[in-house]
C-alpha cells in the first residue's frame, strides 16, 4: 500500500526562543495544560521506548500520572516486558504528540522505580475495577483466552469483596528523569520549530535544532 500522499500540512504558530520558559518542566506544564483544555484525545498518553537485553527496542503507549521537577511518573506491572527492559537498561525515551496543536515533546532520560509508599498513595486513588485488574493480569505473558482473564477477575473480585484492595507486590511506578527534552512545533513547508533543553551541569541550556 502506497501512503506517500497521506499527509497534512502543519500550520502551527511560530515558536521562538523568547516564548520558552527557562525551565523545561514549566514549559511542559504550559503545553500540557493547553492540550488538556483542548479536544486533544488522551493528552497524558505517551509512548515509552525501552531496549531489551539483546539490544532490541520496543515502544508502547502508557499514561502519564503526574510530573514535577524530578521527572515524569507512570505505573505498570513489574513483571511486564517494559519493566524487565528498564531493570536491565535504565535508558528510555518518551514521546507526547498533540495533533490539534501540531506539537510533540520528546524526552530522553533514565527510569527508576519509585518508593513503594508513593506507589501505594497512587494505587489507592484508582477505580476499584482497575485495582482488581492489576491483580489479574500477568502483563505480557501468553494466555489461552480472554475468558481466563474474566474468570480470574471474578475470582479476585470475590476475594477482596470486603474492604480495600491491597497493592500487589508486582505492581509499581517508575520515574523518568530527563537528560534532554525537545519541544517541536509543526510549521508550514516542513520548516518546523525545534528547541532542545539539555543540562550539562546544574542549569538547563536551550538550543534551536534544524527541522
Amino acid at each position: 500500500m502506497d501512503v506517500s500522499e497521506l499527509r497534512r500540512s502543519a500550520t502551527g504558530r511560530a515558536l521562538d526562543r523568547k516564548d520558552l520558559d527557562d525551565d523545561p518542566f514549566l514549559q511542559f506544564e504550559a503545553w500540557f495544560g493547553e492540550a488538556c483544555e483542548s479536544d486533544a484525545p488522551d493528552p497524558n498518553a505517551m509512548s515509552i521506548s525501552t531496549v531489551d537485553d539483546r539490544g532490541r527496542p520496543s515502544s508502547r503507549t502508557v499514561l502519564l500520572k503526574y510530573f514535577d521537577a524530578t521527572g515524569f511518573v507512570f505505573f505498570t506491572n513489574l513483571t511486564s516486558a517494559k519493566a524487565q527492559d528498564m531493570e536491565g537498561n535504565e535508558n528510555v525515551a518518551l514521546l507526547f504528540f498533540w495533533p490539534p496543536f501540531g506539537r510533540q515533546v520528546r524526552i530522553a532520560g533514565t527510569a527508576a522505580r519509585i518508593p513503594k509508599k508513593e506507589t501505594l498513595r497512587y494505587f489507592m486513588t484508582r477505580p476499584r475495577g482497575s485495582q482488581i485488574g492489576a491483580w489479574v493480569s500477568a502483563q505480557s505473558s501468553v494466555i489461552g483466552s480472554r475468558s481466563l482473564l474474566e474468570a480470574k477477575f471474578d475470582e479476585v473480585k470475590r476475594k477482596f469483596a470486603e474492604g480495600e484492595v491491597p497493592l500487589p507486590s508486582f505492581w509499581g511506578g517508575y520515574r523518568v528523569v530527563p537528560r534532554d527534552i525537545e519541544f517541536w512545533q509543526g510549521r508550514t513547508n516542513r520548516l518546523h520549530d525545534r528547541f532542545r533543553y539539555t543540562r550539562p551541569d546544574d542549569d538547563w541550556s536551550i538550543e534551536r535544532l534544524a527541522p
